[in-house]
């Protein structure tokens, strides 16, 4: 079986014989499969009226579990935003009624973001599709292959978590 990297692979050697192109074929495979990966998740999402970035900040507050709140600086930390970013993107939720604030009992000063009924059934059917996108990529990979990708996927991705 070949693709598409395959050919630019031979391409390079045929120009570069002096590289070793090793992480050409696996970088080239993961940006085109990521590529697919994108596109799925938007066709997910916007069949569920929600964004990308909608998701990520309906996703944590569900991964949360009842009563579906954090913090900002919670939601922060989850999705990797900046404070001002986040204010937005919570005052956007808001408006469209899939989250609400509420005062935080442990601090007269805080607050807490909720998923409102209408947020979670919102990231439910949206998360719900998203695995059915990605569950029709794998198809090609028996459950060990996937597995054993998840894991050396996992090694790669150990040096940059913290």
């Amino acid at each position: 079986m070949r693709d598409e990297v395959d050919q630019l692979v031979e391409a390079w050697a045929r120009e570069r014989s002096d590289l070793d192109l090793g992480p050409v074929a696996v970088f080239s495979r993961i940006s085109r499969l990521a590529h697919h990966v994108d596109r799925a998740r938007r066709a997910a999402f916007t069949a569920h009226d929600i964004e990308s970035w909608e998701f990520d900040v309906l996703a944590a507050l569900r991964r949360a579990g009842e009563p579906y709140e954090l913090s900002p600086g919670r939601l922060l930390r989850e999705t990797l935003v900046t404070s001002g970013t986040m204010t937005n993107r919570v005052d956007r939720l808001t408006l469209r009624g899939l989250v609400e604030r509420h005062p935080d009992p442990s601090d007269r000063r805080g607050v807490l973001v909720r998923l409102t009924p209408e947020g979670k059934d919102a990231v439910d059917g949206a998360f719900a599709a998203l695995l059915d996108a990605e569950r029709d990529l794998l198809t090609g990979l028996s459950e060990k292959d996937q597995q054993e990708l998840a894991d050396l996927l996992r090694r790669l991705l150990v040096p940059f978590a913290g």
